[in-house]
């Protein structure tokens, strides 16, 4: 029976047949990931304007949150976990302490790392469209298999979630100007209470966190209290991208807000006394 040899072409970046606008959502992310890491890179090196307390408020950025030493210019101090920093820390910002966590867990979450490699790595690019590498490396080798991390950087990411809610919760109580402290909601308030709904619904509908409560059990009809879980988790995850999207840029908007209001540029208006 005779044969016919067939060379396999392969073709480079951005090579395919489809006729639709399949560029858009790449370069939607790569634009919108990009803006997010310029601008909390510039922010956690800052060191400076991340908490407001003028008028009695108590607002502190997520970016440097849990604060655990106040930063070289003095900001933040009474309310720095470790108060002083040691001499060899004098000089670094006290969001490098502990960005390194949830930006963990970001970089390696499930849905981001679809994301990126699509956007900046264009691994491919999109469903059908050449891509720059003649094969498939996948996550089992260095650097990509650093990647299975993520689930112990879901372990931080929870415990972050309760203490960006003690922010908030600390925002609603201002200090009075005769001493001691009441209740009360500034546009600092909301903005902080709005970041920690969308960040644990971000974290708490994460895959990993569904696969750690029911994932690993055949069967949950016997386990209600799993069952419940599993399902409350599984409707978060539903909608995990629209989650990660939302809770990425209005933890850089609360960070901005803060800032802003620090260095004198906005007032923040109280709205409930």
């Amino acid at each position: 029976m005779g044969s016919l040899d067939v060379g396999i072409r392969r073709d480079g970046l951005g090579h395919t047949s489809r006729r639709d606008a399949w560029w858009v959502y790449p370069s939607a992310v790569f634009l919108g990931l990009s803006a997010f890491v310029v601008y909390a890179t510039w922010a956690a090196f800052q060191g400076n304007f991340f908490y407001f307390g003028l008028g009695g408020a108590h607002y502190l950025s997520p970016f440097y949150s849990p604060l655990l030493f106040w930063s070289n210019s003095g900001a933040g101090g009474p309310h720095s976990w470790f108060g002083a920093p040691p001499h060899w820390l004098v000089a670094i910002s006290p969001a490098l302490l502990i960005l390194w966590a949830p930006g963990g867990f970001r970089l390696s979450c499930y849905y981001y790392r679809g994301a990126y490699y699509k956007s900046h790595w264009a691994d491919p690019p999109a469903c059908a469209v050449g891509e720059p590498r003649l094969k498939y490396r996948g996550e089992r080798r260095f650097p990509l298999i650093l990647q299975n991390v993520h689930r112990y950087f879901m372990y931080l990411a929870l415990v972050f979630i309760f203490i960006l809610g003690k922010d908030a919760w600390d925002a609603m109580w201002f200090t009075r100007p005769g001493g001691g402290r009441e209740f009360g909601i500034g546009v600092g308030t909301l903005v902080l209470v709005v970041n920690v709904v969308l960040l644990a619904g971000y974290t708490f509908g994460c895959h990993s966190l569904r696969h750690l409560i029911g994932g690993g059990r055949d069967k949950l009809s016997g386990q209600p209290g799993h069952a419940c879980a599993y399902n409350c988790v599984s409707k978060l995850n539903e909608r995990h991208m629209t989650w990660a999207w939302f809770s990425l840029f209005w933890v850089a908007f609360s960070d901005l807000y803060v800032r802003l209001c620090a260095m004198g540029v906005w007032h923040d208006w109280r709205i409930l006394r």
